[in-house]
């Protein structure tokens, strides 16, 4: 049976909004994202102690080459640390979420901007669910290298084992 969501959510957002939607702090040279208390906090509060929340990266620069957090690969059900390409992490979402993912993600590139979206995934070994995805491009200078942000499943969407 396809999982329902009760209220999915699709935006997109200046950067200059960042903070209203998670703190990304100075991560220059970091492998994964600092803590982001506000943003942990108010998935705890959905769903206490059963939501896994997943820092993400996706390196522009670098044949968009992924760095995940445990709980990422968690949510899509794959062995942690394992080698994952960003061709290999999009099969996951189902094809009208996919489709929506794509062009947020191209949006978020050219103008700048962040992106809030539900999406329903596929993960390797268990059914499907809804994942929230936030993502904010880094910029240097003029260019953009790097897309980064949080992923957590929506309560409520995700069965018995989340």
């Amino acid at each position: 049976m396809k999982p329902t969501h009760p209220l999915p959510v699709h935006h997109s957002w200046p950067l200059y909004e960042r903070a209203r939607f998670f703190e990304l702090g100075q991560l220059h040279r970091c492998e994964t994202l600092d803590p982001i208390p506000d943003v942990v906090d108010v998935a705890a509060r959905l769903a206490p102690g059963r939501v896994p929340i997943g820092q993400w990266e996706c390196d522009l620069t670098d044949n968009n080459r992924l760095s995940w957090s445990d709980a990422v690969y968690d949510i899509f059900g794959i062995p942690r640390g394992a080698a994952v390409t960003r061709d290999e992490s999009v099969a996951f979402y189902c094809e009208g979420s996919r489709a929506a993912m794509e062009k947020l993600r191209a949006y978020a590139i050219k103008h700048r901007r962040g992106f809030t979206l539900d999406v329903e995934i596929k993960p390797a070994q268990a059914p499907r669910r809804w994942m929230r995805l936030i993502a904010a491009p880094v910029c240097v200078d003029d260019s953009i290298v790097r897309l980064q942000g949080l992923k957590f499943l929506v309560p409520g969407s995700a069965g018995p084992e989340f």
